[in-house]
Parts: structure tokens; sequence; C-alpha cells
């Protein structure tokens, strides 16, 4: 995982999302999900150039069950965008790149 990825859990969500200065994305993964696997790369490619703009979140719902629970995150991988506090944006599936920071880009 990139140096510009933070992992995040049930107990700090809150403080490392909720409460950040800039906006947040929130990738909810699990180990045992391809398509997460497969976003992990993407995540880590375009986390630096967002650097300073958007922290970027993975929190794993194997581990954390309170948090995707309180989103209604049914699927994984689910990208949810975090500004403020405020859930504004939420994209569910495997994206590819440009989408990825076309979604990404959009909100910030």
């Amino acid at each position: 995982m990139s140096e510009y990825i933070h992992s995040v859990t049930d107990g700090d969500f809150e403080a490392e999302v909720l409460k950040s200065a800039s906006p947040v994305l929130v990738d909810y993964w699990a180990e045992w999900c391809a398509p997460c696997r497969a976003l992990a790369p993407m995540l880590d490619e375009i986390s630096a150039s967002y650097d300073g703009r958007l922290k970027i979140a993975k929190i794993d719902i194997d581990k954390n069950p309170q948090v995707p629970a309180n989103y209604g995150v049914r699927n994984i991988p689910t990208l949810m965008l975090f500004k403020d506090g405020d859930l504004v944006a939420t994209k569910v599936g495997l994206l590819s790149k440009s989408q990825l920071t076309s979604f990404i880009d959009s909100y910030i």
C-alpha cells in the first residue's frame, strides 16, 4: 500500500474521515475480493498525484463491520467520497483508472 493511503478502522473512522480537513476517498474492501485487489494498484498509482488535495483511506469490511453497515455497503469494492464530514458521492464496483480519476475530479 502506498505511503499516501491510510488504513482506517471502525474506531478511528470519525477522526480520520469525518473530521478530516481535506476530502477523503474511502475504499471499502476485503482480502478475498478479486475486484478490490484489482482496484488497489490503481489507488496506489494515483495517490501521490492527489496528495494535499485528497486523503485516500481503505477500510477492511471483514475486520471493521460497523462503518460499512452504517453506510449501507452491500457490495465491494465501494468507494465513498466525504467532504466536511458529509458523504457526497458513491461508486460501487471496479472502475478503470480514467473512471476513478474522473469520479474524484468531479468532487474535489
